[in-house]
């Protein structure tokens, strides 16, 4: 079956409509109005090989937050929905991501079970008009609504872009192990529980 999904998200503060394909090429097409946060979600799609389309209009009159959370929780639960029961894929993956002077690792467990450990500090607090901390709403509201343990760490870094940059990327490389096929266990459900959605 294919492992797509589309959420549509419309809040007082947000309007968002998402589609994913886990089974992608990494084709995106990404409008919300935050330039910065357009750009990561890009280096999401392409590093993980899911296709993802995001158009999002929020209150950008008050600031980016309720725009990025909400693109969050939209991403994530299309993830979740796209991966059904997750039979047969890899289920855990990690990885060390550099850029240029700033190394983060990311490691994931696509478990059904929501937590993120973020050990992330960047040297400012905006990135042009974006303000950094949002980084981590991001990823809190993705792992909440895709019902995945992700812990991201950055080892090290000076330049605040590079630093979200390899967050992003690297979590993109880790989503993409952990959902591709295990062609020993293509059929079988990663977990002695037998489900990994509750």
């Amino acid at each position: 079956m294919a492992r797509k999904a589309s959420v549509k998200r419309a809040t007082n503060e947000t309007n968002i409509a998402v589609d994913v394909n886990i089974d992608g090429t990494g084709k995106f097409d990404i409008s919300t109005g935050v330039g910065f946060f357009d750009h990561m979600l890009e280096q999401l799609s392409k590093h993980s090989l899911i296709d993802i389309k995001v158009k999002a209009k929020g209150d950008l009159h008050i600031d980016d937050h309720h725009t990025v959370e909400d693109c969050g929780w939209a991403i994530g639960q299309a993830v979740h929905e796209a991966l059904g029961d997750r039979k047969g894929i890899c289920r855990y993956a990690s990885i060390d991501l550099p850029m240029d002077e700033a190394m983060t690792r990311a490691a994931i467990d696509v478990s059904g079970r929501p937590f993120l450990v973020w050990d992330v500090d960047f040297p400012r607090a905006k990135v042009g008009t974006f303000d950094t901390e949002l980084v981590r709403e991001f990823f809190q509201a993705f792992a909440q609504a895709g019902r995945l343990t992700l812990h991201v760490n950055n080892l090290y870094g000076a330049n605040a872009h590079h630093i979200a940059e390899t967050c992003f990327k690297a979590v993109a490389h880790v989503l993409r192990a952990a959902t591709e096929s295990d062609g020993r266990a293509k059929n079988a459900i990663p977990s002695t529980k037998g489900t990994l959605n509750s």
